[in-house]
């Protein structure tokens, strides 16, 4: 029987290239519902292709919008609204996949609704693990869900390591993420004062949104990915390593007690993640190029314990700074860091002030241990309106 897909952020660079691998396997896939923000136009084409039972949109307005195109075209699919929707498509009883690719911590609550359904959960939103930490996972073990990550670093990380979860930690020494460093890998950090979005979402390597594409020039992308693998692997963070490799060839690498090394290589397109996440324990086509070694350029790593690059990309280290610190301190980072890029594409604070919005964040917000879902939202809430508050003092 085919496998019912909901796909959460259809409409994004990782929705879209899902659809994509879909459209390969229609006799081994079907789309029961999409979501998106505020891309009728968008939405309503992949309806139309894919004739899903449901698509969620963000406010009423849109809604309402798509409704109306979606009569005009004869197209049967039930528009729904907001947040709870969101959840429902989630958990949906019919539904045996979830792709999670919501941008930030509003994938948060589909996500635990899709955890606590135990659905496959293919995660491409990683503020639901460094927002949701222990709550999500504890979710994931009650749920019965099987967890498959979608990022390229954390999808070869689990492709790297051993079958059985028991034995990671007696086998493996430690995990190396590999990151391209961005778009200003060797500029001096005195000149990023100078960043404008348009250079910063100029990624060299991958197509991606916009908030993310910061994030990877800021090497925050890289931050709020130590700490996912911190959950999802349950290795310590002293065992998680980061080091610069601009080609983005090795997705990432695990080195075992004998000091072997095991990594994952392929083409940088989302394509390859996300087949694996949708075909495991198979191998599907992904549609992706393969790997040339014939034309493949000199591959280079670069370490970034270098005074050099702490300086151009400070924020890095504030993800072992927050695992090492009071549980929900990755919560606050990740809303402060919203916050942050959200300003900066606004223009209302240079690039080189991300950073203080997300250490004055930490500094001003003293988390509580979280218990609940409120619990993180509440948290997140606190720090999203401190973080303003910074943003608002620096824009004076």
């Amino acid at each position: 029987m085919k496998q019912r897909l909901t796909i959460l952020g259809s409409t994004g660079s990782v929705g879209a290239n899902t659809l994509d691998v879909v459209s390969r396997h229609l006799d081994q896939y079907e789309v029961f519902a999409l979501s998106a923000a505020t891309q009728v136009d968008l939405l309503l084409q992949q309806c139309a292709t894919y004739k899903p039972r449901f698509a969620v949109m963000a406010s009423e307005p849109h809604a309402h919008q798509l409704a109306e195109k979606l009569k005009q075209n004869s197209l049967e699919t039930t528009v729904l609204i907001a947040q709870d929707a969101l959840e429902r498509i989630a958990s949906h009883e019919q539904v045996d996949v979830v792709m999670a690719s919501i941008v930030g911590a509003a994938g948060l609550a589909p996500c635990l609704a899709a955890a606590r359904a135990g659905k496959r959960l293919l995660l491409a939103n990683k503020e639901a693990l460094v927002v949701g930490g222990d709550v999500f996972m504890d979710a994931v073990r009650t749920g019965g869900a099987r967890l498959l990550p979608i990022d390229s670093e954390h999808s070869a990380i689990f492709q790297s390591l051993p079958e059985d979860p028991a034995t990671w930690a007696a086998r493996v020494e430690k995990i190396i993420l590999t990151a391209s460093g961005g778009p200003f890998r060797t500029w001096a950090p005195t000149d990023l004062r100078t960043v404008t979005p348009e250079q910063a979402c100029a990624h060299p390597n991958w197509v991606m949104g916009r908030k993310i594409s910061v994030d990877s020039a800021t090497m925050m992308n890289k931050a709020l990915e130590v700490i996912e693998a911190r959950y999802l692997f349950g290795l310590p963070p002293e065992a998680l390593e980061v080091v610069i490799h601009p080609q983005s060839v090795i997705h990432s690498m695990v080195q075992y007690r004998d000091t072997s090394v095991v990594a994952q290589l392929g083409t940088p397109d989302m394509r390859v993640p996300i087949a694996y996440g949708l075909g495991w324990p198979e191998r599907i086509t992904s549609g992706a190029a393969p790997l040339d070694f014939r034309s493949l350029a000199a591959m280079t790593f670069e370490s970034f314990d270098v005074a050099e690059h702490r300086a151009r990309f400070p924020g890095l280290q504030l993800a072992w700074d927050s695992l090492r610190a009071a549980p929900g301190t990755c919560a606050v980072l990740n809303a402060a860091n919203e916050i942050g890029v959200a300003a900066f594409l606004e223009r209302r604070i240079r690039f080189d002030q991300i950073h203080h919005v997300n250490l004055a964040t930490l500094e001003t917000v003293l988390p509580s241990k979280p218990a609940s879902l409120d619990d993180l939202l509440a948290l997140d809430a606190q720090s999203r309106a401190a973080a303003q508050q910074l943003v608002a003092r620096l824009t004076r």
